[in-house]
């Protein structure tokens, strides 16, 4: 019975977000009351905190809260990753995406994205680019694939390009003519 209830209060957080952000916490809190090591409550109170309150680091306490007690999870993982992208949190984010990486059943493309995301945000940009065509190459639908395609090309944007050597004329000479 209880869980059932503590479901029906993850099931009206779920169709309450993001547009009844009120609806949407009251509901969790009441699942979390129940049971505070619900996996998906967690994950979505992370989510609230990192997309609509801009707290990252109560997100950070929330992911990681949802992964210890379900490692399987894959949702968590992405989302994740980019709250320690947005806080800065480069090695920890690298930590976790080496680790999601071996998770089996894990979107890797999403994964590989969040790596040339991270690259990228290092200004390594060539590197990005070999990691968005890794998400590219593991991107299951069209729209992911194009979308991995605009990183790319955006990233290409960034890296300036080297300049010619150009050939420096010699100034106060006159120019040598053929004559005939």
């Amino acid at each position: 019975m209880e869980t059932n209830l503590i479901n029906n209060y993850v099931l009206k957080a779920i169709d309450a977000y993001p547009y009844e952000l009120e609806e949407a916490v009251e509901n969790l809190n009441y699942a979390l009351s129940y049971e505070s090591n619900n996996a998906y409550a967690l994950y979505l109170m992370g989510q609230i905190h990192a997309e609509q309150l801009g707290d990252f680091e109560q997100a950070k306490v929330y992911y990681s809260e949802a992964l210890a007690n379900k490692m399987d999870f894959l949702k968590v993982y992405s989302k994740y990753i980019q709250v320690l992208l947005w806080n800065d949190d480069f090695e920890e984010a690298q930590k976790l995406i080496n680790f999601a990486l071996t998770v089996k059943g894990i979107c890797k493309g999403s994964i590989w994205e969040r790596q040339g995301q991270l690259f990228e945000m290092k200004q390594e940009y060539k590197t990005a680019i070999k990691a968005f065509k890794t998400a590219k190459k593991n991107g299951f639908n069209d729209w992911f694939i194009s979308h991995i395609s605009s990183e790319i090309n955006r990233v290409k944007n960034k890296i300036k390009p080297k300049k010619k050597k150009t050939s420096k004329s010699k100034k106060g000479k006159p120019k040598k003519t053929k004559k005939n």
